[in-house]
């Protein structure tokens, strides 16, 4: 169940960063109350996953796949880069992620 609730969590802090980003500085009033909002919510389903996993491991899978989902909608949705060095270091995300998890069990 841990696995699950950090990966909710990720999944959380991609809603959150993206909502951030359309806040404009925290002058939309909606995509700073998502964020905010979804960024509390990530951390408190974090804490949850803590219960059974290394907070060392836990954090960089958290931050991981938060940070890949952000760039995979930032390329998706706002035109970012797509460049075979920004696509291999997403992948080298990717693998240490899986790396962890499988390092887990």
């Amino acid at each position: 169940m841990a696995w699950i609730y950090l990966l909710v969590a990720s999944l959380m802090e991609m809603v959150w960063a993206t909502a951030l980003k359309q806040s404009d500085g925290f002058t939309r009033l909606w995509p700073t109350v998502i964020g905010l909002t979804v960024a509390l919510l990530s951390v408190v389903i974090l804490t949850l996953s803590l219960r059974e996993l290394p907070i060392g491991t836990a954090y960089a899978v958290f931050t991981g796949l938060g940070a890949l989902g952000v760039a995979v909608v930032g390329i998706l949705a706002l035109n970012e880069s797509t460049s075979p060095t920004r696509l291999l270091c997403l992948a080298l995300i990717l693998v240490g992620v899986v790396g962890l998890q499988l390092g887990e069990n």
